[in-house]
């Protein structure tokens, strides 16, 4: 049975994106070529470049006879779509108890917990 399709990027698809947002650009070859430390086949590469084209992550250009694809959103606006899909589906919408359930289950030194009480004394 096909997996169904996720909204939000998938680790792999993270990858790529991570890889077109700091070229700006690329083609299937120089997106492959930035693999080195955990390279995939040149065919996923391309398989999930049209995934990403398919779900509006990026967008493609012809320059001779190949595409060079160039992404359609900004970084952050992808992480904040991550997060939103989180926020939805695990915790009811709450920003609240997704920063609760962070606190419980992560440790802070010293310093990150006075950022935070900082943080928390100007929202007030």
């Amino acid at each position: 049975m096909a997996r169904r399709p996720t909204p939000t990027l998938t680790e792999a698809e993270y990858r790529l994106m991570d890889i077109l947002w700091d070229l700006g650009s690329g083609t299937v070859a120089d997106v492959h070529a930035r693999l080195a430390s955990r390279p995939l086949a040149y065919t996923t590469v391309l398989s999930t470049l049209t995934i990403l084209e398919r779900k509006g992550y990026v967008r493609h250009s012809v320059r001779g006879k190949a595409n060079v694809y160039e992404p359609r959103i900004a970084r952050d606006a992808a992480r904040r779509s991550v997060v939103e899909n989180v926020l939805t589906t695990f915790f009811e919408g709450s920003p609240r108890a997704l920063m609760l359930n962070l606190l419980e289950s992560e440790r802070l030194s010293a310093e990150e917990e006075q950022r935070l009480r900082s943080l928390l004394e100007d929202a007030d």
